[in-house]
């Protein structure tokens, strides 16, 4: 050994790279979205004075009361403080998806069609997950 720290693969440095600015991203957007939705700068579906008593109740009761979509239904909502924070989220559970993505021209010009494949296979279950189809959710 030379003593000096081994070179990481371009594809595990790219896929640090995209996952590093995805969650930045995506914190950022949280933080914003939170304190937008704290200080009323942008309505909300449900008033932070309302939290506390709402919170007592099991998921399904808080969200006949507080009328809150299931699933992907808080996107036409987006412009809601509350809601707006479900961005972040997205954003931070989909950061695997960008990453895997960028990989793609990495092992498409070195021809591996294998890895190709596992990355494509992976984005196509990560999407299928989150469509809700598998859960009836469609």
């Amino acid at each position: 050994m030379t003593g000096r720290p081994a070179l990481q693969p371009p594809e595990q440095l790219r896929y640090a790279r995209v996952l590093d600015g995805a969650s930045r991203i995506g914190l950022v957007v949280l933080v914003l979205s939170f304190a937008a939705y704290l200080s009323g700068l942008m309505g909300s579906q449900v008033p932070p004075e309302r939290l506390p008593g709402l919170w007592i109740h099991p998921v399904g009761r808080y969200l006949e009361l507080t009328q809150s979509p299931t699933g992907w239904g808080w996107l036409p909502l987006i412009h809601l403080g509350d809601m707006a924070g479900l961005m972040g989220i997205a954003i931070l559970a989909g950061g695997s998806v960008a990453c895997l993505l960028a990989l793609l021209p990495l092992y498409a010009a070195r021809r591996d069609r294998a890895f190709v494949a596992v990355c494509l296979a992976e984005v196509a279950v990560v999407v299928l997950a989150a469509s809700g189809w598998l859960a009836g959710g469609h």
